[in-house]
């Protein structure tokens, strides 16, 4: 049995959506996990704020322009006026259950519960079209599987049980659909894994079943080697680790959540990152041996925070780290890159919201300097480390861009640059003709 996931892009047109269809309809038995219809989670976000401002005028204007946009996308997406019908009445019937929401007393789980909405929504047109066609499907909510533990985490053990006993009782089912990045939380309200969640929903699934492949579908070829939106001449990679990937996605390649590839390796389940626009395009394929010590790709991450504590008091201070390190865990902020000196000790951060009070709780051990609107620059591949002249072609493609830190060592497969926003473009550009020759 097989997971395909499919991005919210993929799901951007009624004719998006029958094209996923007819990929669907030549599988054997899957598991189709949908993000919202591109749009639709950034126009309830919108809706939300204006709730939360009571600006109930604006709150209702997006819901019906949200309304209007989905008429037309159902009246595209059926053949059979019964399905159209079907369809409106239930889009009509969540989105009046936002407007619902407008005038009540605003609490902040409102979010959650609205931002659900969009996955509901897809899952039930794509339901319906899958039976215009004849198919037998089967709708799971994603609200009755995926729950998360005081902890914050995915009831792993929680969502194998539930989807096993689902597929049980529907032997004779060969397609199942459900939503991606939505569950409930440890209380059982609505909650959500965040943005690009839909790609970690479905590897959860995949590792709940222990999937033959997970498949993610996108509007691109795989990943590939360099940013294509900034360089030309990029190219699709055909074959990488799991550790590429997880780097490659961490700092900065759009095509994958991060989170996704730790489900799907912990079960060794092979992941295919596939084209909706080129469904027999070969993508890209996530689990296979690759080539040690070889440049894979580059990827950026921008949105970059630099801190740099100074203090005389660091030379030869045990322990002095540990207290840096337990300000920025105080606050829940995660550290990207970390140099040291005798003397001072630069980290690289990617979460401001609690900037003001993490530079304020510094400020007793020494100086400190924050320098905002860079870029983390990564260059991947498996085992790298083993590789003696990387370094040197890394800083000689570099040579021309001033380069703010350097990290090399601490993981075997990747080399992190730190430089300002404005030179991020033309590192890839540099690194893509140093390292590929292109």
């Amino acid at each position: 049995m097989k997971v395909l996931k499919f991005g919210g892009t993929s799901l951007g047109s009624a004719q998006r959506m029958k094209n996923i269809a007819k990929i669907v309809n030549q599988q054997e038995k899957v598991i189709v996990v949908l993000s919202a219809v591109s749009g639709t989670t950034d126009t309830l976000l919108s809706i939300f704020a204006a709730i939360r401002d009571r600006n109930i005028e604006q709150a209702e204007a997006d819901t019906r322009e949200l309304m209007a946009h989905y008429n037309v996308y159902i009246d595209e997406l059926y053949d059979k006026e019964v399905n159209r019908q079907q369809a409106l009445e239930f889009v009509q019937s969540q989105l009046q259950d936002v407007l619902d929401n407008v005038r009540q007393r605003f609490v902040a789980s409102l979010e959650f519960h609205l931002l659900a909405k969009g996955e509901i929504i897809s899952t039930e047109l794509f339901s319906l079209l899958l039976q215009e066609q004849q198919q037998t499907c089967c709708q799971l909510s994603a609200l009755s599987l995926l729950k998360l533990n005081t902890d914050n985490r995915p009831d792993e053990q929680y969502l194998s049980q539930q989807l096993s006993a689902n597929i049980e009782a529907h032997e004779q089912t060969r397609i199942f659909v459900t939503q991606g990045f939505i569950c409930r939380n440890a209380f059982g309200e609505v909650s959500n894994l965040q943005r690009g969640g839909s790609d970690y929903s479905a590897s959860l699934f995949a590792a709940a079943i222990n999937a033959d492949e997970l498949q993610i579908w996108t509007d691109i070829d795989g990943m590939h080697n360099n940013d294509p939106r900034y360089v030309d001449s990029t190219y699709p990679i055909r074959q990488m680790s799991y550790d590429e990937a997880a780097e490659l996605a961490y700092f900065g390649a759009k095509i994958l959540h991060p989170a996704s590839i730790k489900p799907a390796r912990r079960c060794a389940i092979p992941v295919r990152l596939l084209n909706t626009l080129q469904p027999t395009a070969e993508g890209t394929l996530i689990g296979g041996s690759t080539e040690r010590a070889k440049v894979k790709a580059v990827a950026a991450k921008s949105g970059i925070t630099a801190i740099k504590i100074r203090s005389s008091e660091m030379l030869q201070a045990q322990g002095f780290l540990r207290r840096i390190f337990e300000v920025f865990e105080l606050y829940h902020t995660s550290i990207d890159m970390v140099t040291t000196s005798e003397v001072a000790v630069s980290v690289t951060i990617d979460d401001t919201q609690y900037l003001d009070e993490i530079v304020d709780s510094l400020k007793i051990f020494g100086e400190v300097e924050v320098d905002e609107e860079l870029s983390i620059v990564c260059v991947v591949g498996e085992y790298l480390i083993e590789n003696h002249t990387v370094n040197s072609m890394v800083i000689s493609s570099l040579r021309d861009i001033p380069i703010r830190m350097i990290s090399f060592g601490g993981s075997p497969h990747n080399i992190s640059v730190l430089v300002s926003e404005n030179s991020k473009i033309e590192a890839l550009k540099s690194l893509q003709r140093g390292l590929f020759n292109v």
